[in-house]
């Protein structure tokens, strides 16, 4: 079973800058991707950025050019780097980690850490 669990959420300014980690309870190497969602109140659970096992990213159009999603395979943690903050990215942010399983892939999820971001 994998486990996630989420750090470096809080409040910043427009324009600052924060690091969320995921440290996971499996090697993230044998995990096919790692990734970041959010969902602010009364909005969908949305993507915000991915990465492979192969070291392959996507990220949200919202986000390109400001967020930044690495990991430390030796940590077994994930990061993401966010810079230039806008307060339209105020949300709860989601690790999430896709398995593959015989039956197809299954997702697990941490349980969240809040980013809120003053104008």
């Amino acid at each position: 079973q994998v486990q996630l669990v989420e750090s470096g959420g809080g409040l910043v300014q427009a324009g600052g800058s924060l690091r969320l980690s995921c440290v996971v309870s499996s090697r993230i190497s044998n995990i096919n991707r790692m990734g970041w969602y959010r969902q602010a109140p009364g909005k969908v659970r949305e993507l915000v950025a991915t990465i492979t096992s192969g070291g392959s990213t996507n990220y949200a159009d919202s986000v390109k050019g400001r967020f930044t999603i690495s990991r430390d395979n030796a940590k077994n943690t994930v990061y993401l780097q966010m810079n230039s903050l806008k307060p339209e990215d105020t949300a709860v942010y989601y690790c999430n980690a896709r398995a593959r399983h015989y039956l197809g892939d299954l997702d697990y999820w941490g349980q969240g850490t809040q980013v809120t971001v003053s104008s």
